[in-house]
């Protein structure tokens, strides 16, 4: 296909992608940004373009992955990387918000019902909210993973049932 033919076809889809755009982002500005990056993508890679194919099928394609990784890219954007040796991935909308009252009191009500909880199910519990792996509190307390598991699980559940009697 002749490059000024190629041009001429893509630029009849003008309607068709800003429509598609439209309907991948919900938003006016970013779907004129889309069919930007759509049209830069196909005429840059024209060359991968085989003739007597579909070229909307084409350039759907390729408006469709430039949306996916956009959209991909920015919620990365948001997340902030622990450099640990564990490489937690934190959210940091979590980050920004401030202890309040309620949540310093609810904060000593569960620290009151943890500490009342008998050692065999308080001290895997612990262990577990500051970070330990089932099976590093298996090895420390020279249990087995399954047991450090339903100690966890019964811990939290007599911790659930405290909160609501309060």
């Amino acid at each position: 296909m002749a490059a000024i033919e190629f041009y001429q076809q893509l630029t009849s889809l003008q309607d068709n992608l800003k429509y598609f755009a439209t309907t991948l982002t919900q938003n006016e500005e970013e779907a004129k940004d889309l069919v930007q990056e759509t049209y830069l993508k196909a005429l840059t890679y024209r060359d991968k373009f085989e003739a007597n194919t579909n070229l909307k099928a084409w350039t759907y394609t390729i408006m469709k992955n430039t949306f996916i990784n956009n959209y991909r890219r920015n919620s990365k954007v948001s997340m902030i990387v622990d450099n640990t040796a564990d490489l937690f991935f934190i959210n940091s909308s979590n980050l920004s918000e401030a202890a309040n009252p309620e949540s310093t009191l609810s904060h000593k009500e569960v620290t009151k019902v943890v500490s009342g909880l008998q050692d065999e199910h308080r001290i895997p519990f612990q262990m577990h909210h500051q970070g330990f792996k089932y099976k590093e509190i298996a090895e420390h307390l020279n249990l087995s993973i399954g047991t450090v598991k339903s100690r966890i699980f019964f811990s939290r559940k007599k911790l659930i049932k405290a909160l609501d009697e309060n």
